[in-house]
């Protein structure tokens, strides 16, 4: 089967055949002719060929080429033909007929090339010529672009890309064509780069040979003529056809002599022509053969080897490689400079386009040909652009800026720094010419640099920290900022674009600390991986149409490809390997100034401070070179004494210096030393004098006075002299050649002098210098060399020139230095100094973010504002940074609106305010995320939450708070108020009210106001500012104390009085304690003083006060369970007892409640004394009433500082029971109950001996009692142990603050659990405290309570009235708990109604819990002695004897019950009275002894006798009589149960009278006849047994009667004269002779005044008698009820025992007869203290019985 390519081939031909033969040249012709005509004859001959064959692989692509390739160059044939021809060469391309693979595609494409480029056709007219025009682009461009285009060599490609230039910079060719080259160039530029990674750099020689063979010119049209006379050297034939034999048969056609014709036909042709146009353009390149030879063999990737050709024809053709792509690019360098005048703004912007292009396409650092252009030339082109006004050429320059700084910039760090500071130059230049798009442009570079990863930590590192650079990143970060705040206040693209640049800084570090968060490891450090072009994609091999494998791609897809850079992908010819050179690392270089290639933050710190000295000492140098190195020498940077060397350094690497100054340094001639030290910092080795003079005079200024310049230049020829081995005769020739170089730099460069003379020519140069070598002369040569350089290039002396030869100057400086080690510039990972960064860019950068949130009202720009903060914020919080925090929540807060704005509008402000919503969210949510380093922005936070409250747009949760009153355990902080708004008078409320209602005509807010109100709550919703106080708990200590302390600020002061604020605080910060319970010993103290100062210096109660003592107590009952804070937080509970009584007493119920839940939750956790006794006093002071402890009360100007605010123990023991108790040998009974005796208050029994009866002042009111002679006067007010009462200071108390301390008390003692030794006494106290308080169902109290009820709800409605309740709210709400059915609103209204059902309750749960008390007692203390003995505890001991639990328990607990037998409800008396039998008849009492039990008698029995001939409950007449009786049998029975151990008593006979005593009164206190009954049976039953048990018997005795007899029956007979008959029928003997001056019964209303009494004597403890005493007691007038009280600290009343055996009026036996008449009800608080007498009716019988 025949290959289909022939036929295109054969098609092909028949076209342009037919073309030409069309023409009219050939119409005439007959077929004979056809032969002889060369082009028609060779198409023929290549038929045939092509007849002959089966595959078109079997022909060299020269032969079916060369017919066609004669078309293009003949210069006889049309426009059309030619095109045609150029058609066909495109499709054979197109259809890859050309096999790269064939060993003649090289030489075949060579010649395609050939012919293309210097086509020859006649002109018709411009169009079709330009259509032959855009024929020969297209065939370049497939050419090029096609694979066998790789074998084309670095001449042909030079070639192409020069005609494709021609046709670019050809103005008189339409734009269409001119656009087309552009379009063909930027791919063939584009292939060509892309394919560089794929070339090899060369020997350098080799390049050298190579180059000079290879230069384009730019220029264009206008310049041709220079180049028109070049004669291009003939190529020789190399189009050979292989035969089917194999041999060569050389060409037919001669190009030579057509070429010469060529030539000549052009120097005559009219420039006008467009064909000779284009023939010009073919001479421009100037081309060799020779170019192509060298001597090495090339083996192409499949192992061919290309050896040189042998034959005549010419050598192997090379593929293109690294030489044109240099030559390429120095070419296009060449066209971007602005000063060349050949240069056109078209030019200079193709160039740099395509420059653009090679940069996007290839990685050019690598090779040093290119990298050396690009240091040089190209970035001085660059900079010099940035100063034209056009803006398409500035904006290019600024491009391709870009892509060599993003890619090279370790190589260009002086380059980098020239075009940075001009960007700055621009932005900030005032120049009104230039153009705002201009500086917007260069922000935008800026902006697009600094967006390069670790581009401004690179800043940093190399110019910020290198001593001789400019603090870049510092100068622009500056100028960002500044460049931020639009100064007209309008914001502009300039404007934003600053930000974006500030923020990409923010942005990268907080990327990077997102970043080490996420992996919490550092980020590797990524190296810039160079891409190596398509290493990859080698295109695949596919058979082709010959069967063998196609290397380059597949033959079939050989369609002209896309691009450039995917053709680049796909050719592998010519490619070197480019692997050594990868695998070769680069050992990383490290500048001097630094320790390590990474130096940490410390060591830059020192370097900068360091450069800030150097600048300071250049400065100074600069004026006075002398000072500037004294200064510097002085703050260590040069050695003193002045090491030469150093200094010699520093004045070569420093180029702030001012040259001038370094020229009249060095030249002094005090300076020699130095002068040398300075000429060896230069390597003038291997440089030619004029080199080496160069380089030496463009360190310093060369001074004027000739003897300094002869100093300066000798010192330099011996220097050059000894390092280039004395290449003169001496050294005076070098001095001579060195000042003839710089007199010839003069003469030919220096104005002033051109103006004179004629500069001087190389013949009068070599002339002046004959034999001054030592008498020879010098190499003519080299003088030449010397000549030729300075009269080209000016030896510049620093500071004289200006203009161009000046920007000369200062790049060659710059070049110089980035040769040395300065150039150094080292590449960092991004997140190595972020921290650095950040601290110099954070203040500038929120200043402008909060500059352009301010004022910017497009969302996005707000947006990105918030962005910046969050990320700030963020960096903020990794890096630890609380000061940029701070400053940043505080600029949000301020964007809030939330501080500024007036509580009134807020709602609708904010609400209304899309920016300040956003700016709340993100202040929230910032405080949300990174609280931990806040510190003063706190208290920010906390004026916002603040105005949220007042402005109630707070989420409900925060506004309820926890209480223990209202049914639903919250109560709102925020009170609604009527009718104003804050504490207006009401007055005023009104008529703000009626105006209000005539504007708006009563319509109530307007929908707007109502929808801004919602959208506030909801954005404050979204805030959720109460995650503040949940999370605080995650915050770091630090920033907890900070908030605390924010919270603690808001306290109501005398201005701004607002207690609702302060309320709330102290709410956020209870609810933070709790929050942070874990660590609450951190903080306790703080809000401990807190709420002293809140509750303890209140004055009065107010709703503050309130809250404080809730709060006080939620935190104690939380924090109890807390081993490590329980007993602080239990010692702060004395705050409450500091308060003041009349402020406490108004928060009593909160307390009452708060207490009671404390004990239900906590009671397991208190274990001392001290806390049990704090518990029990605020009980007892809540519930009863009793004012706090004294010694607790604190003066206003007590400071909270001291332990806890109480006084300390120490201070407390001033009340420590032991000091009352004067010298006497025993303890009391009431005693034991301040035996632990700290911190106590002063127990109701005082410590006085038994028998001493203190008369409290309800006692006995008018009695007069006599004092112990020679003791002093009690200075404490003593409290009447025999009495029922406790005789405390019962203030007013709330019922149900006592029914919920009674509750509290009940709970304790009903869990065996809870009572332990340690609040055991405590408990009974209370018990007997309720108990008083409850008499009679508290109804004492009610007349005073009255008033102080309503006082308390005036407190509580602070200045405003609230509407809900119409009382207080507490109240309102206590009332409806379910639990109690009574309401105080009944209650105030005199006697409550339901108030026997509540005090009935009460009193009866206290006599069960006495009861409870009284029966487990014992087990109770045996089992604690049990446990101590376990333990051998060092405490103090338990005893379990009856006497100790008769003192501490048993007795007290009597005497509470018997005290409620006295109460004016018959339920309670009874119910009493039958616990109080049970009680005393229980089992456990048998053990007590006969002292106990006379004690019981005088403490319980008497008493409570006594009291009940009172008329407790005169409207219930028959309850009290049967209450009395119950009472006499009680006693009675009592007495007869523990007859036998009283018996033993020495007192037996005044307890016996007593009782007769009481049955006396008894008799006549009722008026039924129920007592009148029932006592003289109670007696009978008594005196029967007493007499069975022969008391009354005594063998002694006359009458066998004992003295107790004759007394008992004395006492009797005044009441019961018929009884002794009744009873014993016998005679009685009669009775004695009675004193004339005591009369039997002495008249109810006279009691005697007893003398002054010593102590009694009893079994167990004895005291002296003092002598004085007089032998009996003489009777006296009792003093009238009415009559004043006895004056305070006389003794109690006691009756003189009979001093001798009873005998006829003289007593027979030693018994103290003691009356008790002061055991009477006794409800005063304060013992002897004058108060007007009581209600109660006075005594009618009070007999005494005096012998």
């Amino acid at each position: 089967m025949v290959d289909k390519n022939i036929y295109i081939v054969q098609g092909e031909i028949s076209v342009v055949v037919a073309a030409i033969k069309r023409n009219s040249r050939w119409s005439t012709h007959t077929p004979l002719d056809e032969e002889q005509d060369p082009l028609l004859g060779s198409f023929s001959h290549l038929k045939e060929t092509l007849n002959n064959i089966k595959d078109l692989s079997d022909v060299e692509p020269n032969v079916f080429l060369r017919p066609f390739l004669e078309v293009v160059r003949s210069e006889d044939t049309t426009g059309p033909i030619t095109g045609l021809a150029l058609t066909s060469v495109n499709k054979f391309l197109s259809y890859g007929l050309i096999d790269a693979n064939h060993e003649g595609s090289a030489e075949g494409i060579e010649n395609m090339a050939d012919a293309v480029t210097h086509a020859r056709f006649v002109g018709t007219d411009p169009a079709s010529d330009e259509a032959v025009l855009m024929k020969i682009l297209q065939v370049l461009r497939t050419l090029l672009l096609t694979p066998v285009g790789a074998h084309l060599t670095n001449e042909s490609v030079c070639e192409i890309m020069q005609s494709c230039f021609r046709i670019c910079f050809e103005m008189r060719l339409s734009e269409l064509l001119r656009k087309s080259a552009e379009h063909t160039l930027v791919d063939m530029v584009q292939l060509l780069f892309s394919r560089l990674p794929q070339f090899k750099e060369e020997a350098k020689s080799y390049v050298g040979t190579n180059m000079k063979k290879l230069k384009m010119r730019a220029g264009g049209m206008s310049e041709s003529s220079k180049w028109k006379k070049q004669k291009r050297s003939p190529r020789p034939p190399r189009h050979m056809v292989r035969s089917p034999s194999g041999q060569m048969d050389p060409g037919q056609s001669n190009p030579a002599c057509s070429e010469g014709r060529e030539v000549e036909r052009a120097q005559s042709a009219s420039v006008e022509s467009i064909p000779e146009v284009l023939e010009d353009r073919d001479l421009l390149a100037d081309q060799s053969d020779s170019a192509s030879v060298h001597d090495m063999d090339y083996v192409n990737p499949r192992g061919v080897r290309f050896t040189q050709s042998t034959q005549k024809e010419g050598a192997a053709l090379i593929p293109y490689g690294l030489p044109c792509l240099r030559e390429l690019f120095r070419f296009l360098i060449s066209l971007t400079n602005p000063h060349d005048r050949h240069n056109s703004d078209v030019m200079m912007h193709m160039g740099l386009q395509l420059l653009n292009v090679a940069l996007e396409a290839a990685h050019i650092a690598p090779y040093q040909s290119l990298l050396c252009l690009v240091k040089d030339e190209l970035c001085r082109h660059l900079t010099q652009l940035l100063s034209v006004d056009r803006m398409n050429l500035y904006a290019a320059s600024i491009r391709v800026c870009f892509l060599l700084f993003e890619s090279m910039r370790e190589h260009l760090k002086f380059q980098l720094e020239m075009y940075l500071k001009k960007l700055m130059d621009i932005i900030t230049s005032e120049n009104p010419k230039m153009p705002y798009e201009m500086k917007e442009m260069a922000l935008e570079a800026i902006v697009q640099l600094w967006r390069i990863p670790s581009f401004v930590t690179e800043l940093y590192i190399n110019y910020d920290s290198d001593f001789y650079c400019s603090n870049l990143f510092e100068d622009l970060t500056k100028l960002l900022s500044k460049n931020a705040f639009p100064v007209s206040g309008q914001l502009y693209t300039t404007h934003l674009l600053s930000l974006e640049a500030l923020l990409t800084v923010i942005d990268s570090t907080e990327a990077h600390c997102q970043a080490k968060v996420l992996n919490s490891a550092a980020q590797q450090d990524q190296s810039e991986s160079t891409t190596v072009g398509g290493d990859s994609s080698a295109g695949k091999s596919a058979p082709s149409s010959n069967g063998q494998n196609a290397v380059v791609s597949d033959t079939r897809t050989a369609c002209p490809p896309t691009s450039g850079h995917l053709m680049a992908e796909k050719m592998r010819l010519g490619r070197q390997d480019q692997e050594e050179t990868d695998t070769e690392k680069k050992s990383l270089k490290k500048p001097h100034r630094f320790t390590s290639c990474l130096p940490d933050s410390q060591e830059l710190l020192e370097i900068k401070n360091k450069k800030k000295l150097l600048i300071t000492g250049t400065e100074q140098f600069n004026q006075k070179p002398k000072k500037g190195i004294q200064i510097l020498q002085e703050k260590g940077l040069l050695s003193s004494p002045m090491d030469n060397n150093e200094v010699a350094q520093w004045l070569r690497e420093n180029p702030r210096l001012d040259k001038k100054m370094i020229g009249e340094f060095i030249s002094d001639r005090r300076n020699t030393d130095l002068l040398d030290s300075f000429v060896n910092t230069f390597t003038f080795q291997g440089l030619r004098i004029d080199e080496a003079l160069r380089l030496y005079l463009e360190a310093f200024r060369l001074p004027g006075e000739a003897p300094v310049i002869h100093r300066l230049l000798e010192t330099f020829t011996d220097n050059w002299q000894k390092v280039n081995g004395n290449p003169f005769q001496s050294n005076d020739a070098g001095f001579a050649l060195a000042y003839a170089v710089i007199m010839l730099n003069t003469d030919q460069h220096n104005h002033n002098v051109r103006k004179q003379n004629i500069p001087m020519t190389l013949e009068q140069f070599k002339k002046n210098l004959k034999g001054v070598n030592g008498g020879n002369d010098f190499d003519q040569d080299m003088l030449e060399d010397i000549y030729n350089a300075i009269k080209n290039e000016e030896i510049v002396m620093p500071d004289e020139q200006t203009g161009l030869v000046k920007e000369n100057y200062v790049w060659s400086v710059l070049l110089h230095r980035g040769a040395s080690s300065e150039g150094i510039f080292l590449h960092v990972s991004e997140s190595s100094y972020d921290r650095d960064l950040f601290t110099m860019t954070w203040g500038p950068t929120i200043a402008a973010l909060s500059y352009v949130f301010d004022k910017s009202l497009d969302d996005t720009i707000i947006q990105k504002a918030i962005a910046g903060f969050r990320k700030c914020a963020m960096i903020s919080a990794h890096y630890g940074f609380s000061d940029v925090f701070d400053n940043l929540i505080i600029s949000l807060c301020k964007f809030t609106t939330l501080s500024s704005e007036s509580v009134e509008n807020l709602p609708t402000v904010f609400g209304s305010n899309r920016k300040a919503q956003v700016a709340a969210k993100t202040m929230f949510s910032l405080a949300h995320r990174h609280g931990d380093i806040l510190r003063e922005g706190w208290k920010n936070i906390m004026d916002s939450m603040l105005q949220l409250f007042r402005a109630e747009l707070l989420p409900k949760s925060m506004v309820e708070v926890e209480d223990f009153l209202d049914p639903n355990e919250k109560i709102s902080l925020q009170r609604e108020e009527t009718p104003s708004n804050r504490g207006e008078s009401a007055v005023l409320s009104f008529v703000s009210w009626l105006t209000l209602s005539e504007q708006s005509g009563l319509r109530g807010p307007s929908t707007e106001n109502q929808e801004a109100k919602q959208a506030a709550l909801l954005c404050i919703k979204h805030c959720d500012p109460e995650k503040l106080i949940t999370e605080s708990k995650f915050l770091q200590l630090e920033s907890l104390q900070e908030l605390m302390k924010a919270l603690i600020s808001v306290t109501p002061d005398e201005e701004t009085y607002d207690e609702e604020d302060a309320a709330f605080c102290l709410e956020m910060l209870l609810r933070i304690i709790l929050e942070n319970r874990d660590r609450v010993s951190c903080v306790w103290q703080t809000v401990r003083d807190h709420l002293y100062q809140l509750c303890v210096h209140a004055s009065e109660s107010c709703f503050l006060v309130e809250r404080a003592v809730v709060g006080l107590l939620r935190l104690a009952i939380r924090l109890l369970r807390r081993e490590d804070i329980g007993s602080q937080v239990l010692l702060s509970l004395r705050l409450l007892l500091m308060m003041k009584p009349h402020v406490l007493s108004r928060v009593c119920r909160e307390v009452a409640y708060g207490l009671h839940e404390l004990l239900k939750t906590n009671a397991a956790n208190i274990h001392c004394t001290d806390d049990w006794y704090t518990l029990f006093s605020l009980l007892e002071c809540i519930g009863a009433g009793i004012k706090p402890p004294a010694a607790l009360q604190v003066a206003n100007t007590t400071n909270p500082d001291n332990d806890t605010g109480a006084q300390s123990d120490s201070e407390l023991s001033s009340y420590h029971q032991s000091e009352v108790s004067l010298d006497r040998g025993y303890t009391s009974d009431s005693e034991v109950y301040t035996e632990h005796g700290k911190s106590r208050i002063p127990r109701s029994a005082t410590d006085v001996d038994v028998g001493w009866l203190v008369v409290g002042k309800d006692d006995l009111d008018g009695s007069k009692a006599a004092m112990t002679p020679g003791s002093k006067p009690l200075t404490y007010p003593l409290i009447n142990q025999y009495s029922l009462t406790l005789g405390q200071d019962m203030g007013l108390h709330d019922t149900k603050s006592l029914i919920k301390c009674v509750d509290s008390l009940s709970f304790i003692v009903r869990d065996a659990a809870h009572v332990t030794p340690e609040n055991f006494e405590l408990c009974v106290k209370a018990i007997r405290v309720f108990v008083e308080t409850s008499l009679n169902g508290g109804y004492r109290t009610h007349e005073k309570k009255k008033s102080h009820k309503y006082d308390s709800k005036s407190s509580r409605l602070r200045k405003k009235p609230r509407e809900k309740e119409g009382t207080s709210r507490r109240t309102k709400a206590s009332s409806q708990r379910p639990a109690r059915s009574h309401s105080d609103d009944e209650e105030d209204e005199g006697v409550p109604a339901s108030y026997h059902t509540v005090s009935f309750q009460v009193s009866l749960d206290l006599l069960d819990l006495m009861h409870t008390l009284h029966t487990r007692a014992a087990g109770i203390y045996s089992s604690w002695a049990e446990e101590q003995r376990h333990l051998e505890d060092a405490g103090r001991k338990i005893e379990a004897d009856s006497q100790t639990l008769w003192s501490s328990c048993w007795c007290p607990l009597l005497q509470g019950m018997a005290w409620l037998c006295c109460d004016a409800r018959r339920q309670v008396r009874m119910q009493a009275l039958t616990y109080l039998q049970r009680a005393l008849l229980v089992h456990d009492l048998q053990t007590l002894d006969a002292v106990e039990w006379e004690s019981c008698f005088n403490k319980v029995m008497f008493p409570l006798l006594t009291k009940l001939l009172d008329n407790v409950s005169p409207a219930d007449v028959g309850g009290m009589e049967e209450t009395r009786m119950r009472a006499c049998t009680l006693l009675s029975k009592v007495f007869l149960q523990h007859l036998s151990p009283l018996l033993s008593l020495p007192t037996f006979a005044a307890l016996w009278l007593t009782i007769l005593d009481f049955m006396d009164k008894y008799m006549h206190a009722g008026s039924s006849d129920l007592l009148l009954e029932a006592i003289p049976e109670s007696l009978k039953n008594m005196l029967l047994v007493m007499d069975t048990a022969g008391i009354f018997h005594s063998a002694d005795s006359r009458t066998g009667y004992s003295d107790l007899w004759e007394i008992t029956w004395e006492r009797i007979d005044c009441f019961l004269p018929r009884l002794k008959e009744e009873l014993f029928k016998q005679p009685v003997p009669p009775p004695a002779a009675v004193t004339p001056a005591s009369p039997p019964v002495p008249a109810p209303s006279q009691v005697p005044a007893a003398p002054a009494v010593p102590n009694i004597p009893r079994s167990d403890r004895s005291s002296p008698v003092p002598p004085s005493t007089p032998p009996m007691l003489t009777p006296a007038k009792m003093s009238p009820p009415e009559s004043l009280p006895p004056p305070l600290g006389q003794s109690p009343l006691i009756l003189q025992p009979l001093a001798s055996p009873l005998q006829v009026g003289v007593p027979p036996m030693s018994l103290p007869i003691i009356l008790n008449p002061a055991l009477i009800e006794a409800t005063s608080p304060v013992p002897l203290l004058p108060r007007p007498p009581p209600t109660d009716p006075p005594l009618k019988h009070q007999p005494k019985e005096c012998v």
